[in-house]
C-alpha cells in the first residue's frame, strides 16, 4: 500500500494532467529515499530506463562512462537534482553548457529517450533526477556487472547555472589530492569515497585539451612535461595530443585506462600506481598517504573495489536531494516545466 504523501502526490499529479498544466510534486526528505519507490505508481520504471541505456550502449558503449559522469556531475552542483540535463536558453546558459561539460558530456539523448518511454507508460510519474541515477547504475551494471538497488524519490530542480559548475562544486582535471578531498567533503563525501569513485576513469576517454599542460608545459615553459607521468607513456600522450589541440574545442581525445580501456575493472589503480594516468586529479593520489593506500588496496582486489563503487554511487546519489515544494517532475528532461 502506498503512503499518504504518495497517494496526495499522485492525486495532484493527475488533477494537474486533466487541467494541461504541471504542478509541483511532493517528495520526501532524502532520507526517505527507498529501493522500490515507483513499485506503485509506475512498476516497470527501472525496467524502461534500463532498456534505454542497454540500447544505448550497443549503439556506443562510450554511453556507460558518459552517464556516470553526467550523474557525477549533477550531483556536485545543488545536489541530485537533474539540473544538468535542462537546456540553455537566450536568458540563461545552463550547467550542461559549462565548459566542463560541454563538449565533453555526451548521453543527453539516452536519458531523453527513457523519458520518453517514461512518460507514454507513467505520466508525470518518474523525475528526471531519478531517471538520471538509474541510468548511471545501469551503466555500470552493463559495462562491469557493478549492481546495487537505487533508492529513489527524488524531485528534479528548477534552475540550472553554468557559473555555479566551477564554483567550488565539480572539480577539475587539474586538481591536486588536497583539493579534491576538499571537494567531496563539502557534498558530504569521504577521501576514501572519492578515491573508490575515480575508479570510474577505468572507462571512457578525456579531451587532450585537460592535460595539454601537463605534458607540453608543465613548468610554464613550452617542451617541459610532468615528471611524474611514466616516460614512454609521456611520450604517446606527446604523439598523440601535440601542443595544438590545447583548445577545449579541439576533438581530440584519448582513452583514460590505456591498458584496458573498455573493461570496467580495476585497471585504472594499477594505472595510477605505474604512472600512466592522462589527469592530474589521477596521478595526485599517489601524493597523500592515505589516499595513495587506498589505491594500492583497490588494485589489488577488484571484487572489493566494486563493491565499495557501489555504495559509494547510492552514497553520491543522495547529496542535497530536493524534497517537498522545492522541485517538481519535470514532463521533459530538458526544460522546466511551465507552470
Amino acid at each position: 500500500m502506498s503512503s499518504p504523501w504518495l497517494a496526495f502526490c499522485a492525486a495532484v499529479l493527475l488533477a494537474v494532467a486533466a487541467s494541461s498544466t504541471v504542478a509541483r510534486a511532493s517528495y520526501p526528505p532524502s532520507t526517505s529515499l527507498k529501493v522500490g519507490f515507483y513499485k506503485h505508481t509506475c512498476p516497470q520504471a527501472e525496467s524502461i530506463v534500463r532498456d534505454a541505456v542497454r540500447r544505448a550502449l550497443a549503439r556506443n558503449p562510450g554511453f556507460a562512462p558518459g552517464l556516470i559522469r553526467m550523474h557525477f556531475h549533477d550531483c556536485f552542483v545543488r545536489g541530485c537534482d537533474g539540473s544538468v540535463l535542462i537546456n540553455s536558453t537566450p536568458g540563461n546558459t545552463a550547467e550542461k553548457d559549462s565548459v566542463a561539460n560541454n563538449p565533453s558530456m555526451r548521453g543527453f539523448e539516452v536519458i531523453d529517450d527513457a523519458k520518453a518511454a517514461l512518460e507514454a507508460a507513467c505520466p508525470l510519474t518518474v523525475s528526471c533526477a531519478d531517471v538520471l541515477t538509474f541510468a548511471a547504475r545501469d551503466s555500470a551494471s552493463l559495462a562491469g556487472g557493478i549492481n546495487y538497488k537505487v533508492p529513489a524519490g527524488r524531485c528534479d530542480g528548477r534552475v540550472s547555472l553554468s557559473d555555479e559548475v566551477l564554483d567550488n562544486n565539480v572539480p577539475g582535471p587539474g586538481d591536486e589530492v588536497a583539493e579534491l578531498v576538499a571537494s567531496f567533503r563539502r557534498k558530504g563525501l569521504s577521501a576514501d569515497d572519492m578515491v573508490t569513485l575515480s575508479g570510474a576513469h577505468t572507462i571512457g576517454r578525456s579531451h587532450c585539451s585537460s592535460f595539454t599542460q601537463r605534458i607540453h608545459n608543465f613548468t610554464g615553459k613550452v617542451g617541459t612535461t610532468d615528471p611524474s607521468i611514466e616516460p614512454y607513456y609521456a611520450a604517446d600522450l606527446k604523439r598523440q595530443c601535440p601542443i595544438s589541440t590545447d583548445d577545449i574545442n579541439d576533438p581530440t581525445v584519448v582513452p583514460l585506462d590505456v591498458v584496458t580501456p573498455r573493461e570496467f575493472d580495476n585497471q585504472y589503480y594499477k594505472n595510477v600506481l605505474a604512472r600512466k594516468v592522462p589527469l592530474t586529479s589521477d596521478q595526485t593520489l599517489l601524493t597523500n598517504r592515505r589516499t595513495a593506500a587506498i589505491v594500492k588496496s583497490h588494485a589489488a582486489k577488484e571484487r572489493a573495489w566494486k563493491a565499495k563503487f557501489a555504495a559509494a554511487m547510492v552514497k553520491m546519489g543522495k547529496v542535497h536531494v530536493l524534497t517537498g515544494d522545492e522541485g517538481e517532475i519535470r514532463e521533459k528532461c530538458f526544460v522546466i516545466n511551465h507552470h
